[in-house]
């Protein structure tokens, strides 16, 4: 059986931690610092949700 993954929005994202804003979340990505993410051709970022999963178990683990 195969899982399916998704891939979130940048406004799911922010969603799912509780509101932060666009612009921490843009910062976080300069610094290395967010979820790895893909650029879509259109200069859209998206994130797999398994991905977003496992940067978030990282924050657990160092907390």
């Amino acid at each position: 059986m195969t899982r399916r993954d998704e891939l979130l929005t940048v406004a799911q994202i922010l969603d799912e931690l509780g509101g932060l804003s666009r612009r921490t979340f843009y910062r976080w990505r300069e610094l290395g610092h967010a979820p790895k993410c893909i650029k879509l051709p259109n200069g859209e970022i998206r994130v797999w949700r398994s991905d977003f999963a496992a940067w978030l178990d990282t924050l657990r683990e160092a907390a």
